[in-house]
């Protein structure tokens, strides 16, 4: 029961940790302009994988989509396809994880539900490290950018998309691990109980049927009394007497 408890706590989390990074997809605010330094703040910047606005003081927002992927920057292209793969790789471990769940009831015998939960452990883990991947990279730029005294041009700060990403990433991996560490657990206990041998019933065929406290080896019989048969013989002799 400890181990379907575990697996059922290791989905909520991974679950939750997947939800959290397709989340940070469609966020805006991934960086967000710094008002360092600035005494009057007339418009600030922010932008994510998809677009850059300008946001100004009354409050009315202008994007504009980035118009070509093949001339974005590297990092970028990076981060965007980091995000698809942990997003693909959450969604095939999601179901993955239902059909090699104990509680459920599809996925076959034990050992192939076993080894179906294993497989989803690792595509959660893969989503956490491809998703935490992307948002240290992005933030690697913006505070490369921030604290280089020869960068001149708009400084930006961390957006709260990459915090909500770093958080289900670590989702992510803890319930991934979760999954692998029960479904270790779960074949240990079913190896040594496939070990055990019953070794009473060897020991009891080799000992006969004699009152308990005096039971004796069937390979160390008594020699045979020939005693009764010497009777029969003197008797058959005396008939004729």
């Amino acid at each position: 029961m400890s181990s379907m408890f575990q697996e059922i706590l290791a989905f909520i989390l991974t679950v939750s940790g997947w939800v959290l990074v397709c989340s940070t997809l469609p966020t805006d605010y991934w960086q967000v302009s710094s008002n360092d330094g600035s005494v009057i703040t007339t418009s600030n910047f922010w932008s994510n994988l998809w677009k850059a606005c300008v946001t100004d003081s009354t409050g009315l927002s202008n994007c504009r989509d980035f118009p070509s992927m093949l001339a974005l920057e590297g990092y970028i292209q990076a981060c965007r396809g980091l995000m698809i793969a942990a997003v693909c790789l959450g969604f095939f471990g999601s179901i993955f994880a239902l059909i090699g769940m104990k509680c459920t009831k599809i996925g076959g015998t034990d050992k192939n539900k076993a080894r179906i939960a294993c497989f989803a452990g690792v595509n959660f883990i893969l989503c956490g490290l491809c998703s935490l991947s992307a948002c240290s990279l992005y933030a690697h730029r913006i505070t490369t950018e921030f604290f280089d005294p020869m960068f001149y041009d708009q400084k930006y700060e961390l957006g709260a998309a990459l915090f909500i990403g770093w958080g289900g990433s670590v989702l992510c991996i803890l319930g991934g691990g979760m999954f692998c560490f029960s479904i270790a657990d779960s074949f240990s206990k079913s190896h040594s109980r496939g070990n055990y041998k019953y070794k009473g019933a060897a020991r009891h065929s080799h000992i006969s049927s004699y009152p308990r406290g005096q039971a004796v080896s069937v390979n160390h019989r008594p020699p045979p009394d020939n005693s009764n048969s010497s009777r029969v013989q003197h008797f058959d002799k005396n008939v004729y007497v």
